[in-house]
């Protein structure tokens, strides 16, 4: 499996999904992220990340909380916000990057 540091060298956006199987958030977040990618295509990569089988990922990126929403373009973070957002809201801030 490619490394985490060659998925986010995409041109294209990608969002990563950072969550937890414990976290109610998350819960709500997950479906939102799949009618996200369901509308957005091929446009974006999308990458759910779960924190407790990634420990070592998850401190060096800093996820103090979950979910944590991140868009990676071209190997560069463009985009974190933490918490539930809306599909519209997530299809805006990737369509800004490019999506």
């Amino acid at each position: 499996m490619a490394s985490f540091k060659e998925l986010i060298q995409s041109d294209k956006p990608v969002l990563i999904d950072f969550h937890a199987d414990w976290c109610q958030p998350c819960k709500v977040l997950g479906p939102i992220v799949k009618q996200v990618k369901e509308q957005m295509g091929d446009r974006v990569s999308v990458l759910k990340i779960d924190v407790d089988r990634n420990p070592e990922l998850a401190a060096k990126l800093a996820i103090q909380g979950v979910p944590t929403l991140m868009i990676y373009r071209q190997g560069e973070l463009k985009w974190r916000q933490s918490g539930v957002l809306s599909k519209e809201a997530i299809i805006q801030q990737l369509n800004y990057f490019g999506a």
